[in-house]
């Protein structure tokens, strides 16, 4: 019993790989130099209907859409590939726009950091000169780690540049 199931098992396996290669078929077509190809693949893109000698039996035919009401061979049917050009036209100009305005808000961005930065250099500047202006002792730590005090004649000089910091900056 077991003897008879394997081999109509094996029999039932050697009929589905014999179906299988039989229902690929062979492709034969010729190529753009005039020779005659086969395979079980169907021929590159772009190789004419003309040139195409044999398709497998489960093969589908290529389908041309044609608009309704229009004949292949007149020129409206080629609207739909004009179309397709025109859209592409569009979503180019659409990206350009958008490219334009992601940098008109980028510039904007930066513009208005550098004015709030402009504006935080102006506060301190302002806050500096009240205190130079104040006359209260100021000492400084020089790079040897000692501590100068200010005199008149550095006083006035740091209120000089505050003064110019001030009217650049404060605007």
């Amino acid at each position: 019993m077991t003897a008879f199931r394997s081999a109509s098992l094996l029999a039932l396996c050697v009929l589905m790989t014999l179906g299988s290669a039989q229902a690929q078929g062979q492709w034969k077509w010729r190529d753009a130099s005039g020779k005659v190809q086969y395979s079980d693949r169907p021929p590159p893109q772009g190789t004419p209907e003309k040139d195409i000698l044999a398709r497998p039996a489960n093969a589908k035919q290529p389908v041309q859409i044609v608009p309704f009401g229009v004949k292949a061979s007149d020129p409206a049917a080629s609207a739909p590939a004009d179309a397709a050009s025109a859209a592409a036209a569009k979503r180019e100009a659409e990206a350009k726009s958008k490219a334009a305005k992601e940098s008109e808000a980028k510039l904007k961005a930066e513009e208005k950091r550098n004015a709030d930065i402009r504006a935080q250099n102006c506060s301190n500047a302002k806050q500096q000169l009240t205190t130079l202006e104040s006359g209260i002792r100021i000492a400084r730590v020089t790079e040897s780690g000692e501590r100068l005090i200010m005199d008149d004649a550095m006083r006035a000089a740091e209120i000089q540049k505050l003064k110019a910091v001030i009217a650049s900056e404060c605007k």
